[in-house]
């Protein structure tokens, strides 16, 4: 019998980089999904990654002491969200296939907490020095109030509140291009610059803890200016911390007739930097603009379900 298991993409909001030094970070889940599925057959596998979840959950199970009936599998993934691009197809890719192979050894559907937690783990494979709110993003859903203040505790606040029609039905995710640096990489050039330029890379980072928290208030007062303002001084400070490229700011100052936006994600320095988070005034230009130069985008639409056992 196939077993799926699906978790949708996730857009950092406000607080990139910051995250990683012990501020918070506002992240919403999105429409955009990635499904893994397994079944029992005699294959032998070559995916590093997916024996390395395998590998993981078992030796969880045997730690738990959760009894399990190991077995050989097939496997097969299936994904909307682009990769590379700073929308979490490896946290995706992470909490899906954990909580699969979790319920293909024991039977069982596993709670998101424990998923999550687990999810964390194998994520770190692909992402070193990751701070844990993708996973519990895409794993638990709808808009996520994060803060890893120690490795042994991290704060995860699930808010009630939807991101408004006001808000919502503005918002597009648009592509600046391919990163050639991976999320890592970026970490580790935020982490050099922050030992060079400790006083002006904290004040930096202090003040986009300010702009995640006001751009949680303008969610929750359904406030499109103030939003709008929250997300060009992200932006500002972004550029602050060296990750958005030459290229992605010449493709902002274009889009600025339109609306305004930020990169979401580690971002990229050589060529492009992921996707744009942006808000337009002017919809129906924007999306001709964007034709045009054919330039891709998604329109942003909230997910509210996190993590989903299909089958």
């Amino acid at each position: 019998m196939k077993i799926t298991c699906s978790a949708p993409a996730k857009v950092i909001l406000s607080g990139e980089h910051a995250v990683v030094f012990c501020k918070p970070a506002l992240v919403a889940a999105i429409d955009l999904r990635l499904s893994f599925s397994l079944w029992p057959e005699k294959n032998k596998i070559s995916n590093q990654d997916v024996l390395f979840v395998a590998k993981t959950v078992k030796d969880y199970l045997t730690k738990q002491k959760i009894a399990f009936f190991d077995k050989l599998f097939n496997f097969e993934i299936k994904s909307d969200i682009p990769l590379g691009r700073g929308l979490g197809s490896s946290a995706a890719f992470s909490v899906a296939s954990t909580a699969t192979f979790l319920k293909f050894y024991t039977g069982k559907e596993f709670e998101k907490e424990k998923v999550n937690r687990l999810a964390y783990l194998i994520e770190k494979r692909f992402h070193f020095n990751q701070s844990g709110v993708d996973t519990s993003t895409v794993c638990f859903g709808g808009l996520i109030f994060y803060r890893k203040e120690f490795e042994f505790l991290r704060n995860i606040s699930i808010l009630n509140n939807k991101i408004s029609k006001n808000i919502e039905e503005n918002l597009f995710l648009i592509d600046s291009g391919s990163p050639e640096e991976k999320t890592a990489e970026m970490v580790i050039m935020v982490g050099k610059l922050y030992s060079k330029q400790t006083l002006k890379i904290e004040k930096t980072l202090s003040a986009i803890e300010k702009t995640t928290k006001r751009m949680t208030v303008a969610l929750v007062k359904e406030n499109p200016i103030f939003f709008k303002d929250s997300l060009l001084a992200n932006e500002k400070y972004l550029e602050t911390l060296a990750v958005v490229s030459k290229k992605t700011r010449r493709l902002l100052r274009d889009l600025s007739i339109f609306g305004s936006g930020k990169i979401t994600g580690a971002g990229g320095k050589k060529s492009g930097s992921g996707f744009i988070l942006f808000f337009a005034n002017k919809k129906i230009e924007l999306t001709n603009f964007l034709k045009k130069n054919k330039i891709n985008f998604y329109k942003f639409k909230q997910d509210f379900d996190g993590l989903r056992y299909e089958s």
